[in-house]
């Protein structure tokens, strides 16, 4: 039976392969690879169960499905050499590339280029805030490298991902180091967690929001749901108090009342407070009980929507050394799909934009006239 390995390229890029030697290969040995139209040199990242965990739901694996490509042989010493030469001819090829960028005065940031094992396909990555038509500047590289060309449009964290670094924290990039996906991250989660709101305190070496953001959010969701909304009126043993502040992590709730006197008082304290006055514990988006009174809300309403980051359109295309480029990838994308915070009411329908101005100082029926 063929074992399953994951297999790290340049760039913090990893793909599965199937072994069928009888035994595994070790842990960070350099492997040959069968990949498109040649061979290439990978490092072995993860094998076995780490390896099915990982390839069942990964953003750079295969999903379910078991992958089709086979991992050859293991590298030999001169297989090495020739990697580490590639290494610097990487360097070189993006430099000359840059300066066909400018001598097309095309508006892209070529990030990493990456020149194939055997030289048979040179892939250059690259990030733009609009679609840029390179198709010129596809022939002049096919013609200057005499190879395949491949240029692929990344965003700034697929970006940051690739070149690597250290982060605020110390520490290697998430999305460089192990974070199998890149998730987007909005502002609402800083919200949730009470953070600071300016982009520049918690925004990443890419320019979005840090992806750790999201380690924790769901312990602050489940946790707000135990305690009342701020700023809420409720009726304790002292009469009707506002709600100031909660503090999740020591479980305290601090309260005002109409007086401006202030307490602060345990959540199990509070609780008990409120079901001896008589408050009723409702989910938060009940506004009012039976009678028309205002109820305790004990879980608050988060008020955010989730909106994917928008990243450039992915487009790849690929160009032989003669004949004309063929345009693959997923091309146009539908854009146009995501709904706008602001075009939702309270309830998640989708509510309808009047007309700016209405019919302001227009005639009306024949009684205006």
């Amino acid at each position: 039976m063929a074992h399953l390995v994951e297999v790290a390229f340049r760039g913090n890029r990893k793909e599965f392969f199937l072994w069928d030697y009888p035994e595994p290969p070790a842990l960070k040995s350099a492997v040959i690879v069968d990949v498109d139209r040649g061979e290439d040199l990978g490092v072995v990242h993860s094998l076995g169960e780490l390896a099915q965990v990982r390839n069942g739901g990964c953003s750079h694996g295969c999903g379910t499905s078991a992958p089709t490509r086979k991992a050859l042989r293991l590298a030999t010493p001169k297989d090495k050499a020739t990697a580490t030469e590639l290494a610097k001819a990487n360097e070189d090829a993006r430099r000359k590339a840059m300066e066909r960028v400018r001598a097309n005065s095309l508006a892209m940031k070529l990030t990493d280029a990456e020149w194939q094992w055997d030289k048979k396909k040179l892939t250059f990555y690259f990030t733009a805030e609009k679609r840029v038509d390179f198709r010129n500047l596809v022939r002049d590289l096919a013609s200057l490298f005499r190879t395949r060309i491949e240029l692929k449009q990344i965003g700034v964290r697929d970006e940051a991902k690739r070149l690597d670094g250290i982060g605020r924290c110390g520490r290697q990039y998430c999305s460089a180091s192990w974070l199998p996906e890149l998730r987007p991250v909005n502002l609402g989660v800083a919200k949730d967690q009470r953070l600071s709101l300016n982009p520049a305190q918690i925004s990443g070496a890419c320019g979005r929001l840090m992806c750790c953001l999201r380690y924790e959010h769901e312990f602050y969701v489940q946790s707000r749901k135990r305690f009342p909304k701020e700023g809420k009126i409720v009726v304790t043993a002292k009469g009707e108090e506002k709600v100031l502040l909660v503090d999740i992590f020591r479980e305290r709730v601090a309260l005002k009342s109409s007086e401006g006197e202030a307490r602060t008082l345990s959540l199990s304290d509070f609780n008990r407070e409120v079901a001896a006055a008589g408050g009723k514990l409702v989910p938060a988006d009940v506004a009012e009980d039976e009678n028309g009174d205002t109820a305790f809300e004990i879980s608050p309403e988060l008020n955010y929507t989730v909106e994917h980051e928008i990243l450039p359109l992915t487009e790849t295309v690929v160009a032989e050394p003669q004949g004309d480029p063929v345009a693959t990838g997923n091309g146009d994308t539908a854009a146009d799909s995501s709904t706008r915070a602001g075009d939702r009411d309270d309830s998640g329908a989708r509510r309808r934009r009047g007309r700016r101005g209405g019919r302001r100082g227009r005639g009306g029926g024949e009684g205006e006239r």
